[in-house]
């Protein structure tokens, strides 16, 4: 059946009357009168320590089932407040025990833990209706505050979004790379809209992956089975891109000698992605209008009118309100596709998924290119973290893969990396300064509450790169310089993500686990 353990801290607030089900639970509890109850279902065995220190400011008795099924017979004995549910269970997975928990009690907050972000694990969590996802290493003040959301809303509202779920087995594909906080959000809102079968307008830099975005909210929608279709609207002439997407009858224009099918027709059923929408022409744009809105169209040159089911989600890396102020976007286009907006974070602001990426793409491109290069050395990592990307993932890709076609050996030195200071207009030390003061500067906000604990892991995260570049990667050398000592150098590494790979140049490189 599996370990069951209990454990009391001290108050936590407004979510200790939360309640899931009134038929179940014990009536003589008032709300604010008694502890919360939460209950952890996870087999690993320093984690009940983890989260009783996380919420050590709080009174909550908690209890801990080591496997799927001891943590149902708790739910069905005992119910609790919430749920705190691992992912990956030893009796089952983390979604199906998730889903026998929805059968008991549909109203019971959940929320996941993970010991890494998987972006469809995350998005399928959310879509299915948990309260929140939330990663390794846990951070006490973001796991206390789900922890108080989650009972609140339950308080609050009596009852938790019912998305209904998809009795398909999950294959745990990825889609994003990384673990950063910022991208965790983007998948979080994937989740939350994926089912909705609404227009969603996507926004982000060029090349933060407004098309991975767009092929998640299909993946996970009720569409998943029929087509997806991605057009960039500016990529296309203008006097071709309206026969794209409509089609056109037959003698329309000079050279249309038989009636062709557009994309809308094709994707009927399906999702379409009008990517780069901000450079339609208002002409295109009324039409696009008139689909959102009843889901009919002319091709070029006819008059039938055509009726389709597509979900229209839009990209754009360019400001539609000052189009719209210049007169160069439709407002009430805007607003249609505004309702629903998810906005990418660039690459800069994504803090350690740049190593993650880095590592992907060196193990993608190496199997494609023929290159057995399964490290980076610490000076290339120090020049990686330094380079602001302007051009987000995509650059990275394209650096990886030119960096990989000069590369011999088994390690990523920095000679084989095209020359990023040209790239970025100065010299290598003056771009991680001022992307240092643009990281603080884009974390600055009223609903900022981790300002210090980000911007220090920031700093330690190119500290420490440099530190190891700097003593060729010896990590007893690199604590040294830094005064710490060897085992504080070695967590602060396991804590950012951070790993030393022995290489031929020197004793140790840094890499990515």
């Amino acid at each position: 059946m599996g370990q069951v353990e209990q454990f009391t801290s001290d108050p936590i607030g407004p979510a200790a009357g939360a309640s899931s089900d009134a038929s179940t639970r014990d009536e003589s509890d008032a709300p604010g009168e008694r502890a919360a109850r939460i209950l952890l279902i996870d087999d690993d065995v320093f984690l009940p320590a983890q989260i009783r220190q996380a919420l050590s400011a709080s009174r909550a008795e908690i209890t801990s089932a080591r496997t799927g099924a001891a943590g149902l017979d708790h739910v069905r004995s005992s119910p609790p407040d919430l749920v705190l549910l691992g992912l990956r269970l030893p009796d089952e997975s983390g979604f199906a025990v998730y889903e026998e928990i929805r059968a008991i009690d549909a109203l019971l907050p959940v929320i996941f833990l993970a010991s890494a972000t998987d972006a469809d694990s995350a998005i399928e969590a959310i879509r299915r209706g948990a309260c929140d996802y939330l990663c390794e290493p846990f951070d006490a003040r973001r796991l206390q505050q789900a922890v108080v959301e989650a009972l609140s809303v339950a308080a609050d509202r009596g009852h938790l979004a019912d998305i209904p779920s998809d009795d398909a087995e999950y294959d745990g594909g990825g889609s994003f790379i990384g673990r950063s906080q910022a991208i965790l959000e983007v998948c979080k809102a994937i989740g939350l809209v994926s089912a909705q079968d609404v227009a969603v307008l996507i926004t982000g830099e060029t090349g933060t992956g407004k098309e991975v975005a767009a092929r998640a909210l299909h993946r996970h929608s009720g569409r998943a089975a029929a087509p997806f279709l991605a057009l960039n609207c500016a990529a296309i002439p203008e006097n071709l891109l309206e026969s794209e997407l409509f089609g056109h009858e037959r003698g329309a224009f000079t050279g249309a000698d038989r009636r062709s099918v557009g994309k809308f027709e094709q994707c009927n059923g399906g999702t379409i992605l009008l990517d780069e929408i901000g450079d339609m022409p208002p002409h295109l744009q009324a039409k696009i209008l008139r689909l959102l809105q009843e889901q009919v169209f002319q091709r070029v040159g006819g008059n039938e009118n055509i009726r389709t089911d597509v979900r229209v989600i839009a990209a754009t890396h360019r400001d539609l309100r000052a189009l719209m102020a210049e007169g160069k976007f439709r407002a009430d286009l805007f607003y249609r596709l505004a309702v629903c907006t998810i906005s990418l974070p660039p690459l800069r602001e994504r803090g350690d998924d740049l190593l993650l990426l880095a590592h992907h793409f060196l193990t993608r491109y190496g199997r494609e290119l023929g290159r057995d290069v399964r490290d980076i050395a610490p000076e290339a990592m120090a020049q990686l973290c330094a380079y602001p990307w302007p051009g987000n993932v995509r650059e990275l890709q394209s650096v990886m893969k030119q960096a990989l076609l000069r590369a011999r050996g088994r390690v990523l030195l920095p000679a084989f990396l095209p020359d990023l200071s040209l790239r970025a207009g100065g010299s290598a030390a003056s771009t991680v300064h001022l992307d240092l003061d643009g990281f603080i500067s884009g974390h600055l906000g009223p609903e900022t509450n981790d300002l210090y604990e980000v911007t220090h892991r920031e700093v330690d995260r190119m500290l420490l790169v440099r530190a190891l570049e700097h003593s060729n990667g010896s990590q007893r050398q690199a604590a040294q310089l830094l005064g710490i000592s060897r085992q504080t150098m070695r967590l602060r590494l396991r804590a950012l993500a951070l790993r030393v790979a022995h290489t031929v140049a020197a004793s140790d490189a840094v890499g990515i686990n």
